[in-house]
């Protein structure tokens, strides 16, 4: 139990809880039992609220306590994860956004359908949710469950459950609307406690030059050999960019927020928000692993973080936001989760087989579907023990496994008139069956099982390196798969492209007609910001 929590800490903590969920149940009384605006909280959200919804449904506890622990372990090379996904966000930004918008769907299997077919939807949604439940959810819980149990003392299946309840408790009645306004109040406070932290820790260590003095120079290296068994530098370049588009452009997680702009300019803009804000990571969730390996070097792994939070490290009351902070952080990336569950459950299931069905019973399926992950949630909360302790590196391996064949399917799908949706439907099976044999294998190991030589030669790929050779695999599938259909062009595909020209075209205008297009003037200097910012720190930690 924590020794120095205050009464100003706890009536903190008190504050936050008494705010969010005003905010969730005042949102939730003016939802008007709309369809769009359960599920996309009326197509009506600015680009800051945009911004902040997609940083603080991305950031969640596993991401508070796996950074920093493999940041006290590894040092600095973990945060490249967070710095390829803002390359990512700027192609969201500036190609996919006004695409999506402008296809006028609700999710991203539903814009697959038009590409290929209602297989290919199904396959898409349902895949979509079981990953869900067991990595966005079960790893929020896992990370939540530490944290708490090492602050608080609380078992850590007791305050996964609570954590469920109270978050459900908007995301039922609310729906998108009530999630995405309470995650504006929830980034905040989660970046001022992030913040915070790393302020009051560099100042204990004497400042990051005195961090640089406590810690090995290979800390402050970004970028890793090649035999690196977590970050090579060409899985961190070729790799992890393959993970990223998955998770932030295919994936309903991170579109529905984009779905939920009231224009292209505000969903263009929101994701150019959030790629800068994914530069905060390597300085508040990155950096004070490395500053609790100096001041707690006998704790490691996952247990720094929470070592920092629940040592004499902050006073009374800055002490109760950095932990409002990380409740925060869990809150908005379960409630994101809960969201975006019912909608591929109602949109991609439920209408497809009722089309005539009525707004106000396909938001009581939604608000039924989200009771149901809810319970489910709570049902999975003993399987937490299944999780390596490299918390963030687990979760990334498995996203390693399963996104190869999304992202290749999904680019071809894009960029290609030939791909058919038997193509899809075949390389999507093999890719993820191949994936998912490598996660057995990975689960296996870690289990304790002996293994036959050749699967322990398997296992020793590094993820990111399995990656790019699935990747590589589900491109030859295609490419042999199309030769033999060559001349199809898809069912929408001529339509999918026009509006990919058009963008195009747009962009093409702006830049040369810079000096009369300020919206996008700005968006572009913004653009060029942040890159300049990433290319900054890779010259300055190479």
């Amino acid at each position: 139990m924590i020794e120095v929590f205050t009464f100003a800490d706890l009536l903190v903590l008190i504050a936050y809880l008494i705010i969010v969920l005003s905010l969730g149940f005042y949102y939730s009384r003016r939802n008007d039992e709309n369809y769009s605006s359960y599920f996309l909280a009326g197509r009506n959200i600015g680009w800051f609220t945009v911004g902040i919804s997609i940083f603080a449904t991305n950031i969640s506890s596993e991401h508070f306590i796996g950074l920093a622990g493999s940041g006290s372990v590894r040092g600095l090379a973990v945060g490249q994860f967070e710095l390829m996904a803002i390359f990512t966000l700027i192609f969201l930004g500036w190609i996919l956004a006004p695409v999506y918008i402008k296809s006028g769907v609700v999710t991203v299997p539903e814009f697959l359908e038009k590409r290929f077919d209602k297989r290919i939807r199904k396959i898409i949604a349902g895949f979509s949710i079981v990953l869900y439940i067991f990595t966005k959810i079960l790893v929020s819980l896992f990370a939540a469950g530490l944290l708490f149990y090492r602050i608080f003392g609380l078992n850590i299946y007791a305050s996964s459950i609570i954590i469920v309840l109270i978050t459900g408790l908007y995301c039922v009645t609310g729906g998108a609307n009530a999630v995405i306004r309470t995650q504006l109040f929830q980034g905040i406070v989660l970046i001022l406690g992030a913040v915070l932290l790393s302020v009051f820790g560099l100042n204990a260590v004497g400042g990051f030059s005195g961090l640089e003095q406590k810690l090995p120079q290979d800390f402050f290296n970004m970028f890793k050999k090649i035999s690196d068994p977590d970050f090579p530098w060409t899985g961190i370049l070729f790799g992890a960019p393959i993970i990223a588009f998955w998770y932030w452009c295919t994936d309903q997680y991170i579109v529905q927020r984009i779905l939920s702009s009231r224009s292209i300019n505000d969903a263009r803009k929101g994701t150019l928000f959030a790629a800068l804000l994914k530069i905060l990571p390597i300085f508040i969730l990155v950096l004070p692993g490395l500053i609790a390996s100096v001041l707690y070097p006998e704790v490691g792994g996952n247990e720094v973080y929470s070592a920092l939070v629940a040592g004499d490290l902050l006073p009374a009351g800055i002490k109760g936001i950095v932990i409002a902070g990380l409740l925060a952080a869990i809150m908005s990336s379960l409630a994101g989760a809960f969201n975006s569950t019912a909608v591929l459950f109602t949109n991609d299931f439920y209408k497809t087989r009722n089309p005539l069905a009525n707004d106000r019973k396909l938001v009581l399926v939604g608000r039924l579907a989200t009771t149901l992950i809810v319970v489910v949630a709570i049902l999975i909360v003993p399987m937490v023990k299944l999780i390596s302790s490299q918390i963030y590196l687990f979760l990334q391996s498995v996203q390693a496994f399963v996104s190869p064949p999304i992202t290749a399917v999904f680019l071809f799908a894009l960029f290609s008139k030939k791909i058919t949706a038997r193509t899809a439907f075949t390389t999507l099976i093999i890719g993820e069956a191949i994936g998912l044999s490598r996660l057995l294998i990975e689960l296996l190991g870690n289990w304790g099982l002996e293994l036959h030589p050749v699967l322990n030669y398997f296992l020793e790929i590094s993820f990111l390196h399995f990656a790019i050779f699935l990747f590589l695999l589900c491109i030859g599938i295609i490419l042999v798969l199309n030769y033999r259909t060559a001349g199809f062009t898809g069912r929408y595909a001529f339509e999918l492209r026009g509006s990919f020209s058009q963008c195009f075209r747009d962009i093409t205008y702006c830049i040369s007609n810079l000096k009369s297009v300020n919206v996008v003037r700005s968006n572009l200097i913004l653009s060029a910001f942040i890159l300049l910012i990433v290319i900054g720190l890779w010259s300055y930690w190479y």
